[in-house]
């Protein structure tokens, strides 16, 4: 049976921050991420791994926990993975991915551990933008349980040197070659995060580009992003409704075994039905979210 699982806002929060994650519990945010990188300082990341645990038992329940480790070249990488493993993160997100072996690098450390614990990896450097589509493909091995890519456009901005527009036109290439990477490998793909958590039209701006290229959901950084990101990610009422007319016309037993059908003077094939029902699955979702 097909999982839908929510992901049109992903919050991150400091997992150092207990007053932050505390008030994460009452959010209506899909997935949290608990941020041991950018987010902690050096002094203090032993100390907020200890913490781990705790928070993510805080948070688990109809929404993920994934958990940000540092880069596998840093110090802090295996101990970090070590930590949200045994606090049973639902995922580890990876930043600063170059290419597949870093992806089956990460993977080898979950196997290690004898984690059940998805994979999520950050597309933020040039080196990984170039490589996305091995990225994608790297999914096919069973021993690699990538489930994620999430963009990090900061720094895809910082390292490339293309211009900050509103409109993000410079990114859109490549944001556009990180879906169909995703796409072709049967993942989802959350899109980067708006600092200025004040600008609200462009925060609707960005979701509902994020929505037209075809992600899951967008990075958010604030508590008033949520609303948004989940409002402009949800199926509205024509979609629905347009969705189980394709649904119900395929089950009349006169169309059983039929490619083609006409449904409201469209024609629509079989490859519709599936789009619709996966539409309809995660509306499903959506709705319980609102209602937990």
């Amino acid at each position: 049976m097909t999982k839908f699982r929510p992901r049109r806002s992903v919050l991150y929060v400091p997992a150092d921050k207990p007053r932050a994650i505390e008030k994460a519990r009452t959010l209506a945010a899909d997935a949290i991420i608990l941020d041991l990188e950018d987010a902690v300082l050096p002094e203090t990341k032993a100390e907020t791994r200890e913490a781990l645990r705790v928070a993510v038992a805080s948070l688990k329940g109809e929404r993920e926990v994934i958990v940000r480790v540092n880069g596998l070249e840093t110090d802090f990488a295996t101990e970090d993975m070590l930590a949200a493993v045994g606090a049973g993160a639902d995922a580890i997100l990876v930043p600063k991915i170059t290419g597949a072996a870093d992806v089956r690098t990460a993977a080898a450390a979950l196997a290690d551990a004898d984690s059940s614990a998805r994979l999520w990896v950050m597309m933020e450097t040039p080196k990984a933008l170039l490589s996305v589509a091995e990225i994608a493909a790297a999914a096919e091995d069973s021993a690699v349980p990538l489930d994620c890519l999430v963009l990090g456009t900061n720094d895809i901005v910082l390292e490339t040197r293309v211009a900050a527009r509103r409109d993000r036109a410079p990114l859109v290439p490549w944001l556009s070659d990180v879906v169909l990477a995703a796409r072709a490998f049967g993942l989802d793909v959350i899109d980067g995060v708006l600092n200025d958590f004040r600008d609200a039209a462009r925060l609707e701006e960005e979701c509902r580009q994020a929505r037209d290229l075809g992600m899951d959901g967008k990075s958010v950084i604030h508590p008033s992003q949520i609303e948004t990101a989940n409002r402009i990610f949800t199926p509205g009422e024509a979609e629905i409704a347009e969705a189980r007319a394709i649904v119900e016309a395929f089950a009349r037993p006169e169309n059983a075994g039929r490619g083609v059908i006409a449904v409201d003077g469209q024609m629509v094939e079989r490859l519709h039905l599936g789009q619709a029902e996966r539409l309809l699955g995660f509306a499903e979702a959506f709705a319980r979210r609102g209602a937990a």
